[in-house]
């Protein structure tokens, strides 16, 4: 959707909450008293009541707008914005462009839609043909760690660790125009504490069908794996090779650095996941065009916890 269409489509608050409403009709209500799913609309109440034991529900009540006060179209604004781009929107300069005094409820608007962006790719495995290795990504250096020599390379404080798993497939007949022989569907980005082998597997686990054929370097880090896929392939690789054997993870790896360098003036690791979850939401779906905005709406509609994170 581009800025005239969405301009036309909710040029004020009645617009936005009338389509709210439309997405948190097909999503279903349910009663947080009696658990029933069957409500009468109360338009001059904009909420729910419940038909067996009239308990009333808010528009925003369970979804990710509960408990906000934020106006529903700074919230469809921020999904636009999010969905209408490949780079990122500050939340800073999110608060510029509607105009709002106060930076905090912005910046906690955008954590929650991007948390709600990983929990819908959470719900999905990778699977065939896969590429995995770890990234490195800059973070601001945890205040109790201020004060400790500065470490160097894989255990700087400076670096926080993610493990990036890109799954690709053939391309048939010839090839395309950077010359790999497969393209890439979809990826993940996922923090982790260290790389351990546990840690690892863990993660693998969680993430890649046990059906999948992996290819890895050598790393220590990945001798399990072997015994949850169906097929490993490490690689011993120098590191002029590596790009060249893990093309697909070692982009991702590059172009979401270029992304949140370019936006952000530093991330502190706890929140880095957050924006690992929007390049990969956004990536995963990069063929969508304008159905994204919609995609992401019923995300927000049907998403029960995000308000429950502690952003802190």
């Amino acid at each position: 959707m581009n800025l005239l269409n969405f301009s036309e489509s909710f040029p004020d608050e009645e617009s936005c909450k009338l389509k709210y409403k439309e997405y948190r009709d097909k999503a279903g209500v349910k009663c947080s008293k009696c658990g029933s799913t069957d409500h009468y609309w109360k338009r001059d109440k904009w909420q729910y009541e419940c038909k067996k034991c009239k308990t009333r529900t808010t528009l925003r009540s369970g979804t990710i707008m509960h408990g906000s006060q934020m106006p529903f179209r700074y919230w469809f604004i921020a999904i636009h914005l999010l969905t209408s781009t490949k780079k990122s929107f500050s939340a800073k300069e999110i608060q510029r462009q509607v105009g709002h005094k106060r930076y905090q409820p912005i910046w906690e608007m955008m954590h929650k839609l991007r948390i709600a962006m990983g929990k819908r790719d959470n719900k999905y495995e990778l699977s065939g043909q896969i590429e995995l290795d770890e990234g490195f990504f800059s973070t601001i250096t945890a205040d109790d760690e201020k004060d400790k020599p500065l470490k160097r390379g894989r255990g700087s404080q400076r670096k926080t660790k993610v493990l990036v798993m890109a799954e690709s497939v053939e391309i048939k007949g010839s090839l395309k125009k950077n010359g790999k022989p497969r393209k890439v569907r979809y990826i993940k980005m996922k923090v982790i504490e260290d790389l351990e082998s546990e840690t690892i597997t863990t993660v693998v686990k969680e993430n890649i069908s046990s059906n999948a054929k992996l290819d890895t370097d050598d790393s220590t880090s990945y001798v399990e794996l072997k015994n949850i896929v169906k097929e490993h392939n490490p690689k011993v690789l120098t590191k002029d090779k590596v790009g060249t054997a893990l093309p697909w993870v070692h982009l991702a790896i590059s172009n979401s650095k270029r992304v949140l360098l370019d936006m952000y003036h530093g991330i502190k690791p706890e929140y880095l996941q957050n924006y690992l979850d929007e390049f990969c939401y956004n990536f995963n779906r990069r063929y969508f065009g304008e159905a994204l905005f919609e995609r992401l709406l019923t995300v927000a509609v049907s998403d029960k916890n995000s308000f429950r994170y502690n952003i802190g």
